[in-house]
C-alpha cells in the first residue's frame, strides 16, 4: 500500500488501475484491508489522478471478526471517467461528498400478488407476482418531464417474461413464469442497486417438473440500462434409463439397503434423451412503431481471432423478423465432440444475422448484440460470451412486437444431458444431471433513438467486454486476507515461470479446443495423452481460486476472466442445487404459514450443495470430497457476484448434515472440508458453520495426537491434500488466535520435514511446501525454510527462447514447455512410467494444485525477505 498524502489532512491510499476502462463503465471491485487499518467502509472516498472526487458507493461485505470488528473486504462501485488509474483514499478522518443528481428509488413490495417499483432516473419499471417472470411496464423518460402512460417502451410478454422450455416425446411443453419474491441484496445503494427475483416455471403437462429460477437485475443511477443474470435449474429426466434401486457405493448413506452394481450395464436407456432444453431466455412486448431501424455488431475473420468490428444496419419495418444467431461444433458437447489437433485449428464455428430468416451476414462470430428503434426509441440486448456459450440468439420479432433473448436458441436444436456411453465413468455408472444450473448475463438498454452506432457499442461493450479493475498486487498480499503470499516480481523469476506458463498452457488450451459451450465455458480438462484432452476438472482442486490469487499477483485481466468463467461455471454445472425444501422467511402474517412449513414432508435430495466429480461429463458422477469454494467467494469478494456466496453457503449446509457419517470426518474430506468451511464462516459469521468447523478441526488434532500420524495432520494415503489441511488451518488461526493450532501446525511441519511422503510420489511430496513455510514463518527456524527451498528445486522452470504466440501451435508449445521443465519423469519408486506423470506440464491443473501454486507464492515471500 503507498502512502501518499492527497489532502490536507492525514490518509493513506491504494492505487487503482482499470483496464478496458472506457467512459460512463459502471465498476464494482473489492478491496481488502488488512486487520484494525480501517474501521468503517465510509471513511474512503474515491479520486482520480489530479484528486478529484469520484462519486462512489461503498458497501461493508466482511470484517476481522472474531478478532475485531474493522474492514477485510469492501466494495466500490463508481463510473469510470475513462481513466485507467485512480486513487482510493481512506483513514479514520476520510468523507466521501455527498451524492448529487439521480438516485436509485426501489420500492419493494414483498406481499403476496403486489408489484414492486423501480426508479434510476430515466427509467421505471415494475415486477409483478401476478406472473411474467421478468420485468414490466418499462417506462422511459426521453423528455425529461416525468412519467406518464405516454413513456412506456416495453411491458412483460404475457407469462413468458422469462421462460424455459422443456422438449420431450409428447414435444415442446412450454414453461410459464411466476415471481414468488423480490429481495434487494448487499451493495445496494443510490448509485447501484441489486433487486434479486425468484420465481417458478410451471409446465402444462404433469410429468414435467416444476423448475425454480432467480433473476439478479443489477440498476444504475441515471442509466437506462440494465444487468440481468439469469439463473435456470433443469429438473427433467435426463433418460431412458430403468430407474435402479438402491444407492452408489462411493456415495452412499445411512439408509441405504441396497448397494447399485457400477461395474456395467447394458441398458441403452442411459444414452437416449429424455427431457431436454427446447430454448430459455428472456421476453418482452416493446412498443417502437412505423419504420424501424435494426442493427448488429459482429466480427470478421475467424472465430479465434478478435477480427474487425462491423455493424449491420437494416430498414426492417416492413419485416417480420429479425435475428442475430451464433452456434459451433456439437452445441449439446455430448462426447465426442470436435476439436482442434495439435497444429490446426477446428473450424464449425457460424454466425448469420438474418432478415425474415434470410442471412444477410453470414460469419464465424458475432459480437452478441443488437438494437432495434424506431423515430422515437429502441430497445438494445446484449448476451455476454456470445461465442464461449453457443448457441445464443438476439431474435426481434418485429410482426409480434417482441424482443427475445434466447441464452439456449431453438435454432441450434435441444440441449441433451443424455450420457455419451455405457462405460463406467470414475466409478459410477450414473446421470446427476438432475439440478444442474446455469447463470447467463445480459444487458438490456432502452434509449432515444439518437444513439449512434459508437455509442451503441460502447454501451454494449461496458457488459460485454467489461473494465477489470484491480489493486496494486502489494494490496492483496499486505492485506494477508490469503496469508503472506508475494505478488509477482522480477526476482526468483525461475520460480515466477513455473506459474506462468502453466497458466498460459492451460488457457491457450481453452482457446484452442477450444473448451466452448453453454456448459462447458469456464471448466478446463484435467489429462493430455496421445493428442487429445479428456475429463472435465469440474475444479478441483480449486482451479479457479488459482487463477483468482495469480489476478491478484498480478493484475493481468486474462486471469481475471478465466476465474471469473471458471467459478461461475463450477458452481452452477459442477454442484448439485436440486430438488431442495422451500425456506420459511417469515413474510407474513399469519403464523399458520410457519407451521404448514414446519410439518411439510421434505422433498430436497440429500446431494444438495454436493460437488460432481471430473469426469468425461460434467454430470457422470458425484463423489464427497470434491467441491471447492474458495475461488467462488474470492469471486463475490472481488467482483461482487452475489452467487458465489450464495453457493458457498449451499455447500457449508451439505456439511452440517453429515450425510456420509464417520466417513466424512476422515482423510481428504475432513481436510478440505475444515478449508471450506473457515472459508464460509468467514465470509458469514454465522455461529452454525463455526460450530461444524470447530468439530472437525478438534477431530484433525485428535487424529495428529494419535498413534498412526507421527504427528502428520494428514494420513499417507491423502498426502497431496497436504495443503487443504495447512491453508484451512491457517486460516483458522488467523481469525481465532488459538495457540493450538499454531503448535499443530509447527508439529505438522516437523512432521513432513522428517518423513517425506511419497504415496503420491510427487504430489504429496510438493504438496508439503507450504507447511514447511508455515514451519518457518511460526519458529524462525531456517531449516523450515531451507526444505522447503529443497524441494522446490523441482519446481524450477528455466526460460522459452520464444512466446507462446511464436511458437504458434499446440504441438510445438508443448515440446518447448517439456525442454524448459525441472519436474522428474517419473517417480522416485517408479520403475516405467505408462503414458506420463500425474505432475507433467503437459496435464492441466488438478495436479498443478498440489504441486505449485498453493506453495510458490507463500515460498516466494519469504524468500524475497530473505
Amino acid at each position: 500500500m503507498l502512502l501518499i498524502s492527497v489532502n490536507m489532512y492525514s490518509a493513506e491510499t491504494i492505487r487503482i488501475k482499470v483496464e478496458n476502462s472506457t467512459v460512463g463503465a459502471p465498476i464494482t471491485m473489492g478491496i481488502p484491508f488488512p486487520q484494525g487499518v480501517l474501521e468503517s467502509p465510509d471513511h474512503v472516498r474515491l479520486l482520480d489522478i489530479n484528486g478529484n472526487e469520484i462519486p462512489s458507493q461503498t458497501t461493508l461485505v466482511t470484517t476481522w471478526e472474531p478478532l475485531d470488528f474493522s474492514v477485510k473486504w469492501m466494495w466500490v462501485f463508481f463510473f469510470s471517467t475513462g481513466d485507467d488509474e485512480y486513487i482510493l483514499e481512506y483513514g479514520p478522518e476520510v468523507r466521501k461528498a455527498p451524492i448529487e443528481g439521480d438516485r436509485i428509488k426501489v420500492k419493494n413490495a414483498q406481499r403476496t400478488g403486489q408489484s414492486s417499483l423501480v426508479e434510476t432516473g430515466p427509467m421505471r419499471f415494475t415486477i409483478g407476482k401476478r406472473g411474467g417472470g421478468f420485468i414490466d411496464h418499462v417506462l422511459l423518460d426521453i423528455d425529461n418531464d416525468g412519467f406518464d402512460g405516454n413513456d412506456t417502451i416495453a411491458v412483460v410478454d404475457g407469462a413468458r417474461g422469462s421462460f424455459l422450455d422443456i422438449l420431450d416425446d409428447l414435444g415442446i411443453d412450454s414453461s410459464k413464469a411466476i415471481i414468488h419474491r423480490t429481495v434487494r441484496e448487499r451493495g445496494s445503494g443510490p448509485l447501484h442497486t441489486i433487486v434479486r427475483l425468484e420465481g417458478t416455471y410451471t409446465y402444462g403437462r404433469e410429468d414435467n417438473r416444476d423448475s425454480p429460477f432467480t433473476i439478479r437485475i443489477h440498476l444504475y443511477a441515471g442509466k437506462s440500462y440494465i444487468r440481468v443474470y439469469h439463473t435456470l435449474t433443469y429438473t427433467g429426466v435426463p433418460d431412458k434409463h430403468i430407474p435402479l434401486t438402491g444407492q452408489h457405493a462411493n456415495v452412499a448413506r445411512e439408509d441405504y439397503d441396497e448397494i447399485i452394481d457400477d461395474s456395467e450395464t447394458t441398458d441403452e436407456g442411459w444414452m437416449e434423451p429424455n427431457d431436454r432444453i427446447a430454448g430459455t431466455g428472456l421476453s418482452l412486448t416493446y412498443n417502437l412503431n412505423g419504420d424501424l431501424v435494426y442493427r448488429s455488431g459482429y466480427k470478421e475473420g475467424p472465430w479465434s481471432e478478435q477480427g474487425e468490428s462491423k455493424i449491420y444496419n437494416a430498414q426492417v419495418g416492413s419485416n417480420k423478423m429479425a435475428s442475430c444467431f451464433q452456434t459451433g461444433p456439437k452445441p449439446d458437447r455430448i462426447p465426442p465432440v470436435p476439436n482442434s489437433t495439435m497444429e490446426e485449428r477446428i473450424s464449425g464455428f457460424a454466425a448469420d444475422i438474418s432478415i425474415d430468416g434470410s442471412p444477410e451476414v453470414e460469419v464465424d462470430r458475432a459480437e452478441g448484440w443488437a438494437d432495434i428503434s424506431d423515430n422515437r426509441w429502441g430497445i438494445g440486448v446484449g448476451i455476454r460470451n456470445f461465442l464461449e456459450e453457443y448457441p445464443k440468439e438476439i431474435a426481434f420479432d418485429i410482426e409480434n412486437n417482441r424482443a427475445v433473448t434466447y441464452l439456449w436458441s431453438p435454432k441450434a436444436g435441444p440441449m441433451s444431458f443424455a450420457r455419451s456411453s455405457l462405460r463406467r465413468d470414475q466409478g459410477m455408472i450414473a446421470n446427476m444431471a438432475e439440478g444442474v444450473t446455469k447463470t447467463s448475463e445480459v444487458v438490456i438498454y432502452f434509449h432515444k433513438n439518437n444513439v449512434t452506432d459508437e455509442e451503441m457499442k460502447r454501451t454494449m461493450d461496458y457488459f460485454l467486454n467489461p473494465p477489470v479493475p484491480h489493486a496494486s498486487p502489494e494490496t492483496y498480499s499486505e492485506s494477508k486476507v490469503y496469508g503472506q503470499f508475494s505478488p509477482r516480481q522480477e526476482n526468483n523469476l525461475e520460480f515466477e515461470r513455473a506459474l506462468d506458463y502453466k497458466f498460459e498452457w492451460e488457457l491457450f488450451n481453452q482457446h484452442w479446443e477450444p473448451w466452448y459451450g453453454m456448459f462447458d465455458y469456464g471448466d478446463h480438462m484435467n489429462m493430455f495423452f496421445r493428442e487429445n484432452w479428456y475429463r472435465w476438472e469440474n475444479n478441483e482442486p480449486a482451479i479457479d481460486y488459482m487463477l483468482w490469487l495469480q489476478f491478484m499477483r498480478t493484475g493481468e485481466t486474462k486471469y481475471y476472466y478465466a476465474a471469473e468463467a471458471m467459478s461461475r461455471h463450477t458452481m452452477d454445472v459442477d454442484n448439485v442445487h436440486w430438488p431442495a425444501d422451500p425456506v420459511y422467511y417469515g413474510d407474513t402474517n399469519d403464523a399458520i404459514d410457519f407451521w404448514e412449513h414446519d410439518r411439510a414432508e421434505s422433498v430436497a435430495t440429500p446431494y444438495l450443495g454436493v460437488g460432481r466429480r471430473h469426469a468425461n461429463q460434467h454430470w457422470a458422477a458425484i463423489l464427497s470430497a470434491h467441491v471447492w469454494l474458495q475461488g467462488w467467494l474470492t469471486s463475490y469478494y472481488l467482483t461482487g457476484y452475489h452467487r458465489g456466496l450464495d453457493i458457498a453457503k449451499l455447500t457449508a449446509d451439505s456439511y452440517t448434515r453429515r450425510i456420509w457419517g464417520e466417513h466424512d470426518l476422515r482423510g481428504r474430506r475432513l481436510y478440505l472440508s475444515v478449508w471450506n468451511m473457515v472459508e464460509v464462516w468467514d465470509a458469514t459469521k454465522d455461529p452454525k458453520y463455526l460450530a461444524d468447523l470447530e468439530e472437525r478441526v478438534n477431530i484433525m488434532l485428535e487424529l495428529q495426537n494419535g498413534s498412526s500420524q507421527y504427528d502428520n495432520l494428514v494420513i499417507d494415503r491423502y498426502g497431496y491434500s497436504q495443503v487443504y489441511a495447512s491453508h484451512g488451518l491457517y486460516k483458522y488461526y488467523q481469525l481465532t488466535q488459538d495457540e493450538r493450532i499454531k503448535q499443530s501446525l509447527i508439529r505438522h511441519a516437523r512432521a513432513v520435514r522428517d518423513n517425506p511422503p511419497y504415496n503420491h510420489e510427487y504430489e504429496s511430496l510438493l504438496a508439503t511446501i507450504h507447511s514447511l513455510i508455515l514451519g518457518y514463518e511460526f519458529t524462525g527456524e531456517k531449516e523450515f525454510l531451507d526444505e522447503a527451498r529443497k524441494r522446490a528445486e523441482f519446481l524450477k522452470t528455466d526460460e522459452l527462447n520464444k512466446t507462446f504466440e511464436q511458437l504458434g501451435d499446440q504441438k510445438t508449445i508443448l515440446e518447448a514447455l517439456q525442454d524448459v521443465s525441472h519436474l522428474p519423469e517419473k517417480g522416485d519408486f517408479q520403475a516405467t512410467v505408462r503414458f506420463s506423470t500425474n505432475w507433467n506440464p503437459e496435464h492441466g491443473l488438478r495436479v498443478f494444485g498440489w504441486t505449485h501454486i498453493y506453495s510458490i507464492p507463500w515460498l516466494l515471500n519469504w524468500l524475497r525477505e530473505e
